[in-house]
Parts: C-alpha cells; sequence; structure tokens
C-alpha cells in the first residue's frame, strides 16, 4: 500500500512538474530572443508541427512541443501562412493568436497623387521592395488594363494613387495589379455616376481620354477647384486643334529619355517627343501622371469656359484668358507679382 502511496504522489508530482513547465513554455516569453527582432516566413501548406519547429529554431517560442500542443488545444483556429515580424519577445498566445490572424508583416507605401511611373519606382527602391528597373519594365507592359483600354502604351496613369501594405517580397506585377484594380474600382464608380439619369454626359466616357486628359490636370494645379476649369481650357484647345502647351508633358518626355535635369529650359521646349504638346497637337500618346479622383472627375466634367489661356498666380492657382493679349497682360501681372514677393520661380504659361 505505501509504495502504491508513492507512486501516485509521484504521478501527481509529475504531472504537476509537467503542467509547471507546460505553463512556463507558454506564458513566458522566450529570453533567448533576437534583440533586432526576427522574420520568419511560414510557406503555404506547412503543418502546424512544422511551423512549431520553425518558431523554435527562429527563437520565437521556448519549446515547439508546447507551442504543438496549444495547436492541438485550439484546432478551431487554422495558422496562416506569411512573412511575420517579431520585433520583442511575446509569450506562445502571443505568437499564436498573430499567425492565427494572418497579421503578416507588410511595408506601407503611399502613393500621392500625381506620382509618374519614374517616381513610383524611386518609391518603392526607396523602400526595398525592389529595383526602380524592375518596376519601371513592370509598368511598360500594357496588359493589366487591356481590359480599360487597348491603345495604352503602359500603366501609366492606370496605377492608382492611395497607401497601400505590401509583404516585403511582392513583384512588381502584383504591386501593379492591386494598383490597377483599385483604379478599375474608382473607375467604374465614377462612370456609373456619370451615367446616372441627371448625369450630363451622352456617351461611354473614352479611357485613354478622359484619364490622360486627367494626368495633365492633376499636374498643372494642386488646386481642386481649378482642375475643371483647366480640363475645360485643354478641352477648347483640342476642340480648334491648338496646341496643348503643357509644360508637364515635355518633362515627362524628357524623363523617358533620362535626359530631365530638374528644371524646363527653353531647348527643352523642342525635345522630339510625341508627349511633347508643344510640338505635337493633341493629347500625348498616354497619361504622363497617375492622377486622382478629383482629376479624374474633372476630366470626364470639364467644366463650361471659354478660356484658352492660363498662367501662375504665385498663390498656387492660375489667372485665365480668353484671348492672347488678356493672357500676356496676365504674364506680365504675373511678373510684377514675381517681383514683389521676390520669388524666382519661372511662369508656368499657356
Amino acid at each position: 500500500m505505501r509504495r502504491f502511496f508513492i507512486f501516485v504522489l509521484f504521478v501527481i508530482l509529475a504531472l504537476g512538474g509537467a503542467a509547471a513547465w507546460l505553463w512556463h513554455s507558454l506564458n513566458i516569453p522566450y529570453a533567448n530572443f533576437p534583440p533586432p527582432g526576427v522574420f520568419v516566413d511560414i510557406p503555404k501548406g506547412t503543418s502546424e508541427r512544422g511551423i512549431s519547429r520553425l518558431l523554435a529554431q527562429q527563437g520565437v517560442i521556448q519549446n515547439e512541443y508546447a507551442f504543438d500542443a496549444l495547436c492541438r488545444y485550439r484546432s478551431r483556429r487554422t495558422l496562416q501562412a506569411g512573412e511575420y515580424y517579431f520585433d520583442h519577445p511575446q509569450n506562445a498566445f502571443a505568437v499564436f493568436d498573430t499567425i492565427a490572424a494572418g497579421r503578416i508583416y507588410e511595408i506601407s507605401v503611399t502613393i500621392p497623387e500625381g506620382f509618374n511611373t519614374f517616381q513610383i519606382a524611386d518609391l518603392l527602391q526607396s523602400k526595398g521592395l525592389m529595383t526602380r528597373d524592375s518596376f519601371l519594365a513592370a509598368a511598360a507592359d500594357p496588359t493589366p488594363i487591356r481590359d480599360l483600354d487597348s491603345d495604352v502604351p503602359s500603366v501609366e496613369g492606370f496605377l492608382f494613387p492611395a497607401t497601400y501594405q505590401f509583404p516585403r517580397h511582392v513583384t512588381a506585377q502584383q504591386i501593379i495589379a492591386k494598383m490597377t484594380d483599385h483604379f478599375r474600382t474608382e473607375w467604374n464608380s465614377l462612370i456609373a455616376e456619370a451615367s446616372s439619369p441627371d448625369a450630363i454626359i451622352t456617351k461611354t466616357p473614352n479611357p485613354e481620354h478622359v484619364v490622360t486628359l486627367a494626368s495633365l490636370v492633376e499636374s498643372e494645379t494642386p488646386k481642386f477647384s481649378e482642375r475643371p476649369i483647366i480640363a475645360g481650357v485643354f478641352e477648347n484647345r483640342l476642340r480648334i486643334h491648338m496646341a496643348l502647351g503643357c509644360d508637364p508633358t515635355v518633362v515627362y518626355a524628357l524623363e523617358k529619355k533620362g535626359l530631365y535635369k530638374g528644371a524646363l529650359t527653353l531647348p527643352d521646349l523642342r525635345v522630339d517627343s510625341p508627349y511633347n504638346t508643344y510640338r505635337y497637337p493633341g493629347l500625348p500618346p498616354g497619361p504622363i501622371t497617375n492622377p486622382g479622383e478629383t482629376s479624374l472627375r474633372a476630366a470626364l466634367h470639364p467644366a463650361a469656359t471659354d478660356a484658352l489661356y492660363f498662367v501662375a498666380d504665385t498663390e498656387g492657382g492660375h489667372l485665365f484668358a480668353k484671348t492672347l493679349s488678356e493672357h500676356n497682360s496676365n504674364v506680365a501681372r504675373y511678373h510684377k507679382l514675381l517681383k514683389q514677393k521676390s520669388h524666382k520661380e519661372p511662369a508656368s504659361a499657356h
């Protein structure tokens, strides 16, 4: 009988020890957690046992067997594949919750309205997501937006500006797919709005025309209130076959040739490129920036105006004119205002 009680006591102590070990393994953050933090990439199809082993090997959890037991206990929740970043020691429950919730490591990237592909490529490279050249090479392929327009030369103009979350090992094609999908959603919403019974648009808008016009409008003024007016000025010029004379199109032409030095010069205005709207009439062959919703709306609904010209007013806006004589007076006024403010920025006259 005495031996029996000793055996029972031994079993109780063993179970208590196991319970204490399990509690400690699950509740106490691992003391040997790497100080800089650690990335753990869980491939698709990895078993819970495999995930437990991977986490233990990376120093995220104390014991793979204890974590595996936790996975079995919480079997109703599935651990998600992906790359996770642990920047401080956590207990096993917190690690489990992170992976079960699929809180994968992502890099936040905000694409401002009016950024072109060159600027987006520079931004993505600065975030460490990819090289500039790899993104530009992918952006040169218009396949992702062929359903919207079959003639545009690239995805320029269709990369909707917004804040995106990307994993570290994202591809240029995946980024472009996400941005063009966002554009498609916004475009469909605008077209549905334009097709409402009280809308003034009587025919289905041409995406290439609208997005290209919107990209010019976006690049010309930061003022939302002016964008429909500038869209109206450009439409007036297009109607009478007058050169658009849009400086940002020249900048884009130079960027495509790798010749832009940060400021336009008079010789630059003579660059031979279909994007140079001083030399070639009509819209350029495609968008020059990626416009936001306000500029797209302005291009869809240009203001009714008689103006054919505009020049900067030194306050972030523009002075509009119907005739060349009025425009020349506005240019003179601009230079006078510029002199008064001792501001040396060159006028953007059209």
